[in-house]
């Protein structure tokens, strides 16, 4: 149960819709469901956080992440977001749970996409198409979470025409979310056309010097422009995560 949820049963005891001893039974349920030895499932993250728990695929067999996902949705939540899912656990939580995969990301959400409910857009960009995994990590993610998003791809730098004619969108959202590799300069320059939060994203693309992304964390991380900050090499999900956040503050 999250807040919201959480809220409505409250809601309903009071006018009389939702009975006392229903409303308990429903509370009474076990922040932790136990899945034998590999997995403890963190059921009252979402009334503690606001955001149920994220399945990290990387790592897990297929099976683990079905049985994961099974008691997530057995104990209520409706919509399950699992980042850097392989295509073999994609087939089989697909035969038994309503999923839409995105093989480019690897990101999945079982059950029903919410209503955007943010107070605002959320304008994800790239510096060139390479960028596009991390990014649509970082879209998805705000979309499970509930919110409007707007893609602006292959905009980088060395084409900066490409950008700047998207200046509405840029100047109209609640918050965006710059995506580069190579020498990431593109959240800079954003950062100075935009007056909302920057969250930047180094991805690892990039030739030898780039060093798996740590060139564009370190320019990204001395941007002369305001305003904005820095998640980890090819850390879309942390990007979209705390851009949701941001754009559900009152």
């Amino acid at each position: 149960m999250d807040k919201q949820e959480i809220t409505a049963l409250l809601e309903g005891v009071a006018a009389g819709t939702t009975s006392v001893e229903d409303a308990v039974l429903q509370l009474k349920t076990a922040p932790i469901r136990e899945l034998g030895a590999y997995a403890k499932v963190d059921l009252h993250r979402g009334l503690r956080q606001g955001v149920p728990e994220v399945i990290y695929g990387a790592g897990k067999t297929p099976e683990q992440i079905l049985g994961i996902a099974r008691a997530m949705r057995e104990n209520g939540q409706e919509t399950v977001l699992v980042t850097r899912m392989s295509g073999e656990a994609a087939e089989l939580v697909g035969k038994e749970l309503p999923l839409r995969y995105d093989p480019l990301s690897k990101a999945g959400i079982i059950g029903r996409l919410p209503e955007p409910n943010g107070k605002g857009k959320v304008v994800v960009a790239t510096g060139g198409t390479s960028d596009m995994a991390v990014a649509e990590e970082a879209a998805i993610t705000a979309e499970a979470l509930g919110n409007t998003v707007v893609r602006l791809y292959d905009v980088g730098v060395s084409g900066i025409h490409r950008l700047l004619s998207h200046l509405e969108d840029i100047m109209s959202a609640r918050v965006i979310v710059a995506v580069a590799g190579m020498e990431g300069a593109l959240p800079s320059v954003i950062g100075g056309l935009a007056d909302c939060p920057v969250i930047a994203v180094p991805t690892s693309v990039g030739y030898g010097a780039s060093l798996g992304g740590v060139a564009a964390l370190l320019s990204m991380l001395n941007s002369c422009a305001s305003g904005v900050s820095v998640v980890n090499i090819d850390n879309g999900f942390g990007a979209g995560y705390m851009a949701s956040m941001i754009n559900h503050l009152d």
